[in-house]
């Protein structure tokens, strides 16, 4: 570590001097003691990993004492509101979990709030004044996008898998490719999820071949015990080169001659023909009506991701198994709650008017054409006049479509780049962080960069707002 940061380090004041200043006792006396205690230890904290990084921000070196005060401030003020806060995704990543996945359509936002504010037929059956049930409510509308198709939904998809394990393979074998057996994210894998269902794992393969022959195999050599035979889409990751994979078709036609049902866990729940809407290297990326129609018992994916609604786990497939998984005691502890429901009745609305691509901010935001996005950086640009030392340049790049769907494949897009002499894009991009609403960008080249493909219409003045208060101040 260089000395100028040792340095730094070494004047960080004492948390218990710095309460007994006349500022801190002023934030004490307003909001508590333990409070700004609290609120100063963890600011002091992300100083020490800022300077680590060599991003002491700007104002500390000049006044310490003043710009922690300012720092534990604002914390105090963002801990007394709500603390799920907005953000602008300029980060290109359309689908980013770490942001919460898909924003909702208008639509199924006020769906969602007409029924967290008040009572609703949920659960209520209005024609007969009896008790109904919760997936009536988008039963009709799945069935009327597949036909033929039944459906259950639960909370995410994980859970839909572990419902969809636990039901048709609890105490038996599922067969799965060693080349499938992924982690989907925050470090839960498939084999964790298919030890809790009860079901026992059988690799077969290798990590980059796998045929039908050795699904085949394992279900002769098990005497029986196989339950299910589990595909799982390669959501997040690609394997090239030397490869082979059984299809779901093939896995169908082997269930059928055994009499063993096939599920297939599918992620993102992709409607789109991606390759049409200029992604580039999703030419092989499936749909989820290919998926359906591949004929598998069950076929599970996201609601929040590719289809754009809240966060759900969708199950579609033959009326027998989606009759057996809502008999299961485990839907009841997975069931999504009416705001989800909500969400998704006006999403499918969405789909099945054709309105997806101007409605459902998801398919929205990647069939904006790229002239639409090169003309939002352009003007963005030229609404700022930046200080001394500030370069400003709009610039290609590629959006990535995120939240494990189509991994390699992007979109043609225009960045803001942002970089100034002497200045750290790490330091630039925690000030960002600190607008309101804060402002989530992605560094390259030690440049900051502002995607406007992921920037609606309607936050185009909070940006603005915001990078003028970094770029034109002194």
């Amino acid at each position: 570590m260089p000395e100028s940061q040792k340095t730094v380090l070494s004047q960080l004041p004492a948390v218990g001097r710095l309460l007994e200043t006349r500022r801190f006792r002023a934030l004490s006396d307003s909001c508590g003691r333990p409070l700004v205690t609290a609120a100063l230890r963890a600011e002091i904290s992300e100083l020490r990993r800022a300077v680590r990084a060599a991003a002491i921000p700007a104002g500390f070196s000049r006044d310490p004492e003043a710009w922690l005060a300012a720092a534990v401030q604002s914390r105090l003020d963002r801990a007394g509101g709500p603390d799920l806060r907005r953000v602008i995704n300029a980060t290109g990543i359309v689908v980013h979990t770490n942001l919460g996945r898909a924003p909702l359509s208008e639509s199924a936002a006020r769906a969602v709030f007409r029924a967290a504010s008040g009572y609703s037929d949920l659960e209520f059956d209005l024609a007969s004044a009896a008790r109904g049930s919760r997936q009536q409510h988008l039963a009709g509308l799945f069935e009327a996008m597949f036909p033929g198709r039944a459906s259950v939904v639960t909370g995410n998809a994980a859970g839909g898998v572990l419902l969809a394990l636990e039901t048709l393979a609890a105490g038996k074998e599922v067969v799965v490719s060693r080349g499938e057996l992924v982690e989907i994210g925050d470090s839960f894998r498939i084999p964790d999820i298919l030890a809790k269902s009860g079901a026992q794992l059988t690799e077969v393969g290798t990590t980059n071949r796998t045929r039908i022959g050795d699904y085949r195999r394992a279900i002769t050599e098990s005497g029986g015990r196989v339950g299910a035979l589990l595909k799982v889409h390669q959501s997040n990751f690609r394997i090239v080169g030397f490869t082979e994979a059984a299809s779901t078709s093939e896995l169908v036609s082997l269930g059928a001659e055994f009499g063993v049902p096939v599920i297939e866990d599918f992620g993102s729940g992709n409607l789109l023909p991606l390759a049409e809407f200029g992604v580039q290297g999703a030419g092989g990326e499936p749909t989820l009506a290919d998926r359906v129609a591949s004929g598998a018992d069950l076929v599970i994916f996201s609601g929040d991701k590719l289809f754009g609604g809240p966060q759900a786990g969708i199950l579609l497939g033959t009326p027998e198994a989606i009759r057996a998984c809502r008999q299961n005691p485990l839907a009841r502890a997975l069931r999504p709650d009416k705001m989800a429901i909500a969400g998704l009745q006006a999403t499918l609305w969405s789909h099945l008017t054709g309105r997806a691509d101007r409605e459902v901010p998801v398919v929205r935001t990647i069939a904006r054409p790229l002239e639409d996005v090169a003309a939002a950086a352009e003007s963005l640009r030229q609404g700022l006049t930046p200080a001394t030392g500030w370069e400003l340049e709009v610039v290609p790049e590629t959006s990535r479509i995120g939240g494990g769907a189509a991994p390699g494949a992007g979109l043609p897009t225009r960045c803001l780049a942002l970089s100034r002499a002497g200045t750290d894009a790490e330091e630039i991009r925690r000030e960002l962080l600190r607008s309101d609403p804060p402002v989530v960008p992605r560094i390259v080249d030690d440049r900051v960069l502002l995607d406007l493909r992921t920037v609606s219409e309607d936050e185009y003045d909070e940006l603005l707002a915001a990078l003028k208060s970094i770029v034109e101040g002194p």
